[in-house]
Formats: structure tokens, sequence, C-alpha cells
């Protein structure tokens, strides 16, 4: 395995798995060139050469699902992007082309299918997003986190491989103290909540703890704040407000295996990563799904472990009156935390990145490539 694409991301449930695809493939095989293939102005842009990986960015945007007249220039842009993506194909002539899901897979993805390179998708949801089932048909595998997604996808293609997640979490050693030095905070026997609403941030999830504030502060609660880059002053200025609060706030904290170590319950969106890295870990949560992603996702991938009773699961519309209550009630109550934890570690799979790169040597084995000198090109 010499030259590989991955494509997709838009937020970090798309690129975190990504990059740890990627760094099991540079495991493995030291020699290999990565390129990754993302969309202009998303946060892949900055995230991925943080990584340490090379990143081509193609103009493409997602359907405006609410004005739909304002997608003919969605439709010209993808064009372009297909003419880019083949471009960059004939260019980097990668060996396999791995599509994780957003805006990018999908012109990546057909570019490599047209011109006869094989090609892998990775669905990190319980219901699989519109861009993974376009492209699934002339795909060689499509790894999934959860069960029973063949009513998406051929079945024949479907490997169960669980949701790749960053590789500090997943060998997560735990050291506390050096965790608590880390947010600044003291030795003490006090409960940790820690909240985060995503790589881009929660409204709704922000304006609930903060109406929580007097009584986590009350309580006795250490808290640990993700808001999000749009919403870190306004609540920053909330947590001024309340006296006796034993706060960390950020906008992206970027050593959430430290957060992971100390957090007693999280509370969390429900995108794929975050619920994946939630069972790998055993962690008691509430997950509040996100009403603004495509398919209503989010709420599937909580119902998935709701179900099963490995999560509290509160909706967005009754976040604002239960959110903080809920959390409160649930650290005081050290049982149920328990129960959680143990019925969220029963769903985990473990090393899905590693059985991901086992499935792209697979297709690689089986795969009849043409020469890739007379490949046709597409672009024109």
């Amino acid at each position: 395995m010499k030259r590989i694409i991955i494509s997709g991301g838009g937020t970090g449930g798309h690129i975190f798995p990504a990059i740890a695809i990627a760094d099991t493939i540079t495991k493995r095989y030291p020699e290999a060139q990565i390129l990754f293939v993302g969309a202009e102005g998303r946060m892949e842009m900055e995230r991925v050469p943080r990584a340490g990986y090379e990143i081509v960015g193609l103009p493409i945007k997602g359907l405006d699902r609410k004005h739909l007249l304002k997608n003919f220039k969605v439709g010209i842009d993808m064009l372009r992007s297909l003419s880019l993506a083949s471009n960059t194909i004939r260019r980097f002539k990668p060996e396999v082309v791995v599509g994780v899901g957003g805006y990018a897979s999908a012109p990546t993805l057909k570019a490599a299918q047209m011109l006869g390179i094989p090609t892998l998708i990775q669905e990190q949801n319980s219901y699989a997003g519109v861009t993974n089932k376009f492209l699934s048909k002339k795909v060689k595998r499509i790894c999934v986190a959860y069960p029973e997604m063949e009513r998406f996808f051929p079945a024949d293609k479907i490997i169960l491989t669980g949701n790749p997640i960053r590789p500090e979490i997943e060998i997560l050693q735990g050291n506390r103290q050096e965790a608590l030095q880390y947010f600044g905070l003291s030795q003490d026997s006090s409960k940790i909540l820690l909240v985060i609403g995503g790589s881009l941030g929660a409204r709704t999830i922000n304006l609930a703890i903060a109406r929580a504030l007097p009584s986590i502060a009350q309580a006795g609660v250490t808290l640990i704040w993700q808001t999000g880059k749009e919403y870190i002053q306004q609540m920053r200025k909330e947590v001024a407000a309340v006296s006796g609060l034993k706060v960390y706030i950020s906008d992206f904290i970027d050593r959430m295996d430290h957060a992971y170590t100390l957090a007693d319950l999280v509370v969390s969106r429900a995108g794929a990563s975050s619920v994946s890295e939630l069972c790998l870990l055993g962690k008691a949560s509430i997950l509040v799904p996100s009403p603004n992603v495509a398919e209503d996702h989010q709420t599937k991938n909580a119902k998935a472990l709701s179900s099963r009773n490995a999560t509290v699961l509160i909706t967005d519309k009754e976040a604002p009156e239960l959110l903080g209550k809920t959390a409160l009630d649930l650290l005081a109550d050290a049982e149920q935390l328990s129960r959680l934890s143990e019925s969220a570690l029963s769903l985990a799979h473990r090393k899905a990145a590693d059985r991901i790169v086992d499935e792209i040597e697979r297709v690689l084995l089986i795969q009849n490539k043409p020469e890739q000198k007379n490949l046709p090109n597409v672009s024109k």
C-alpha cells in the first residue's frame, strides 16, 4: 500500500475517524503517501495539516434543503469539484480512495469510480447519509458502525467495523493528576461534569448549562466546558457572574483524553464520533441530539444507545428545562452512573481503524487495477 486518498470532512465526526484511519495506515506502511481531499473553508482544511497530512480543498458545499433555488450554484460547484478531484486523482495516482462522508467525498469518490480506482466508504451513523447512499452501488466495501445497515446498503458489501476514534483516546491511560494540572483544577473529591457541544459548539446545550450554573456551583460540581468558538465570549460572561463555581471553559478542548479521564458524566451532542468514544471509554452520558442535521441521524444514534440503557436522551426542545437538573441528579446517583457506564461499554467496537485498514488491504488484493497511465480524462 503506497498511495491512498482519504476524502470527506465538514465536522469532527468525519475528520477524526479519517485521521485515525490515516494514522493506522502510516503505522503499518511507513512509506505510504496519504493525501486528503476536503471542502474549502471547512474544518478539515485546518485539522488535517495539524495532524501532519497534506490536504487539497474542493469548492463544494452541501445542498440548501430550505431554499432549493440556491442549489443551482451547488450544482455548478459539484461539477467543478468533480473536475478538480479527477485531476487530483490523475496526478496523485492512488491505489485506493476512501470516503468518510461529508461534502468532498461525493465528487472525489465519483471521480475515482469513473477512473477505475477502487473505493471504500465508512459510514459513522446508524442512519446512512445521502452521500454514502449515493456512492454505495459502486464501492467495493462499506464499513459501518451499527448493525442492520442493510436498509441502506447492499448487504454483501457491508462490514461491521465500528467507528475509528482518536488514537490518544483509544489508548487512554487515565493520568488523573496530569489531567487536573492541564485544566488548572484542584485535587478534591467533587464530581466532574464534562460538557461538549460537538466540534462546532451547540447553542441549546450552552444556554441550558449557563442557566444551571448557580445550581452546579451550589452542588459543588466541577465543570469542564467546551463551548465552540461562536459561544465562548457569551459563556465566559455567564461564568463570571456566578460565584463559587469550579470551572474550566474553552472554545475547543485539544486534550480530550484528559477531559475524558476526569469526567464522571458527559453531556454531548450525538455525533457518531462522540457516541463511539463514549462507548469505548464506558462513560455515563446525557445525549442531546442536534435537530439541525440531515435525516435527524443524531437522534437515531442516541436512540441506539438509550434503547439499551447506555445513555440518557434529552431532546433539544427538552434541554432548557431538563438538562441541568438531570445532570446534577445523575451525578448524585453513583449506581445509575455505573449502570450507564457498563451498558455503554458493552456496545463498544475496539480497533475500528485497524479493521477498516484490513478491509482496504482486502480490496487491493482482489482488485485487478487498470493501468493508470491509460485512464480516461473525465475532467474535460
